[in-house]
């Protein structure tokens, strides 16, 4: 009789111990997760460096992270849950970036570049790095933009798939403008153009590399590069092939881009086209953080070389006009 009271005692405690059966973590849980991550990127293309976008995305981050702990998965499942979690704080560091948020973005780079190591996806990895390089670009810190893009293009998705290679190209090439090296960014844009010519469209990608880099964007990043050097002829034809053939959903891009070839026709002395290119940025772009710096840093350049003339008071109006209309 005590043998099979023991036997029932030890029975009612492992049941005890075992608890209720955990949920099992699949595939459609990340993938359903990862629906939300499209939304996030078209945010990014029609708005871009608002705080909101950063906020969701790291909110996005934490549920993926979240899923982790609530049920049983597989390793392969539990990598797709890293490398979600790690798209969606690089998509936080970008907005930070764009928004000019930089001490924000270098906090979300390493947060995702340890969950993108976690994870075991290069894709991610690229576009962690990638965009890192992008950060200290836009910080004015040369060597650390080297470095953090060398990382990305080093990575084995580079040798994978020319559109990644392609990208990490024509990135280095902006940052190598900054140096003055006009024939290195000849060379990076040449190996950029090459590596997008090899690439097949029609292969399986993740969203936010195929919604984002195309030919546009290689022209864009080319005329970043040139503008940085002085070389205002050639950043004005890469204005303009990039604005030509820019996807209608890029609408970020195509005030960054307009911005930028009023900057490219300044340099040539064109005032008077110069200024009516930069107010047909649309308002709301103008009021974009990255936008609005580069329209600023334009109108003080026009009020240097034109003084107090038409253009300038053209200029001044419309900006006016902008912040009136903002408010």
């Amino acid at each position: 009789m005590k043998r099979r009271e023991f036997l029932a005692a030890t029975a009612s405690t492992t049941v005890a111990v075992a608890g209720p059966t955990q949920r099992r973590i699949g595939v459609g849980d990340v993938q359903r997760l990862q629906t939300k991550f499209a939304d996030v990127i078209a945010r990014d293309h029609l708005h871009g460096g608002r705080k909101g976008i950063e906020t969701d995305a790291l909110a996005l981050a934490e549920k993926a992270m979240a899923l982790q702990q609530v049920g049983s998965a597989s390793q392969r499942v539990r990598g797709l849950l890293y490398a979600t979690a790690a798209a969606f704080t690089s998509s936080a560091m970008w907005a930070a970036i764009d928004g000019r948020r930089f001490d924000a973005a270098q906090d979300h780079h390493r947060r995702a570049s340890s969950l993108a190591a976690m994870s075991g996806d290069p894709t991610i990895a690229f576009r962690i790095w990638s965009h890192a390089g992008s950060l200290y670009r836009h910080m004015g810190l040369v060597i650390d933009a080297q470095a953090a893009n060398d990382v990305a293009r080093r990575l084995s998705i580079t040798r994978c798939d020319p559109l990644f290679a392609s990208l990490g190209h024509a990135r280095h090439a902006a940052i190598l403008g900054l140096t003055g090296d006009a024939n290195a960014v000849r060379r990076a844009i040449d190996q950029a153009q090459g590596a997008l010519d090899q690439a097949d469209p029609a292969a399986d990608r993740p969203t936010w590399i195929t919604n984002h880099y195309d030919q546009a964007e290689l022209d864009s990043l080319a005329l970043a590069a040139h503008l940085a050097l002085g070389s205002f002829e050639e950043a004005e034809a890469r204005a303009h092939r990039s604005l030509a053939v820019l996807r209608p959903h890029m609408k970020r891009s195509r005030g960054i881009t307009t911005a930028r070839l009023a900057r490219a026709q300044l340099g040539q002395g064109d005032i008077d086209q110069a200024v009516h290119t930069a107010m047909s940025v649309p308002k709301d772009q103008a009021a974009h953080p990255r936008v609005a710096g580069m329209l600023g840093s334009f109108g003080r350049s026009v009020h240097e070389l034109a003084g107090a003339d038409s253009n300038a008071r053209t200029w001044d109006q419309w900006v006016n006009d902008t912040r009136r209309n903002s408010t």
